[in-house]
């Protein structure tokens, strides 16, 4: 009997480590500070980098490919995608106590190859979608706009009921 050939990693396996390399030097060169890469938080999700700049903590999701030939990476982060990213992130948000920043979730698409002698092609989309209105957080999560009108408006809200007491 022969041992059992071992298994070697798929070319888009290959290509996906590859293109989270890409995206973290990249960011790095960009102001951020990597966190954490290939963060498992939870059972079955992983965020592919955590990464913060300034008071913003960001979930970025890495789409790597060799071609555009069947459309922009992006396009493949489609509802399932974001809602096991969401779940990701916030299982990280509760082991880290919520920290006081404003959290987001970014793309970066990667095109091009390892070994290619021309430097790949790095799209940075910030803010690429928003946790769902069920998620509830900390005001911090709001921009700094919105966490403005939003106290501005409870505190308005809070005056008017209280007339009723």
């Amino acid at each position: 009997m022969q041992p059992a050939a071992r298994r070697q990693a798929p070319d888009s396996a290959e290509t996906g480590l590859w293109g989270e390399r890409v995206a973290a030097d990249w960011l790095a060169k960009a102001g951020y500070s990597i966190v954490g890469r290939r963060v498992r938080p939870a059972l079955h999700d992983e965020i592919d980098i955590v990464a913060t700049k300034g008071r913003i903590l960001a979930f970025v999701e890495v789409k790597a490919r060799t071609s555009e030939a069947f459309g922009r990476p992006a396009s493949s982060v489609g509802r399932e995608k974001r809602k096991a990213l969401c779940r990701a992130a916030a299982a990280y948000l509760r082991r880290a106590a919520y920290p006081d920043m404003a959290y987001r979730f970014d793309i970066v698409e990667v095109i091009g190859r390892a070994n290619s002698a021309t430097p790949p092609t790095v799209r940075h989309i910030p803010d690429a979608f928003r946790f769902p209105p069920r998620y509830r957080f900390a005001r911090s999560s709001l921009p700094a706009c919105q966490n403005n009108k939003a106290r501005g408006f409870l505190a308005r809200l809070l005056a008017f009921f209280s007339r009723f007491r």
